[in-house]
């Protein structure tokens, strides 16, 4: 399916559903295929059911649609800042399928999650973009996020998480 720019589109934003897992695991393949990471990802569709719709979700997410297709995602997370003294989200993943892209689909989605973090009084939002998604960094910057050169990502997974949490030598 592809849309051209020159109709206008009717978009319609949901929340995702636990029936919605292989739409979800579809759009975090295709932006790891994107960013050139297609081999880094571990998550699966029991994954995100169990971490995403359980009694306590590690995470939300909203799916955009056209016409009844599938055109785009965005997943995020509550967050709080001390600073601030106010709650935010965190977007993780903002996916827009190939064939919606340049529609709006992405903004459109940005612009419903930070109305939902606003309703719950949340006033700021933050997200992370891989270095060489070129294409990306103008887009956010043409929506009003700015680049914080003051602070810096850290990770810890694997063995260094295991290390941190106190996992090494215990038994699983």
């Amino acid at each position: 399916m592809s849309i051209t720019a020159k109709r206008p589109i009717a978009v319609t934003i949901r929340p995702a559903t636990s029936d919605d897992a292989a739409l979800l695991m579809q759009a975090i393949t295709g932006l790891a295929e994107h960013v050139g990471e297609a081999d880094g990802v571990a998550c699966t569709e029991a994954d995100l059911r169990r971490f995403g719709f359980g009694e306590n979700p590690a995470f939300e997410a909203v799916i955009a649609e056209v016409d009844g297709a599938f055109a785009g995602m965005c997943l995020f997370f509550p967050i709080f800042s001390s600073w601030y003294g106010r709650p935010g989200v965190f977007v993780q993943d903002l996916y827009v399928d190939k064939h919606f892209r340049s529609l709006g689909i992405g903004e459109r989605l940005l612009r419903h999650v930070a109305g939902l973090c606003r309703d719950r009084g949340g006033v700021y939002m933050r997200l992370a973009v891989d270095d060489d998604n070129a294409r990306a960094h103008p887009f956010y910057v043409r929506l009003g996020f700015a680049w914080t050169s003051d602070q810096r990502s850290y990770l810890a997974s694997g063995d260094a998480f295991a290390g941190l949490s106190g996992a090494i030598g215990e038994q699983t």
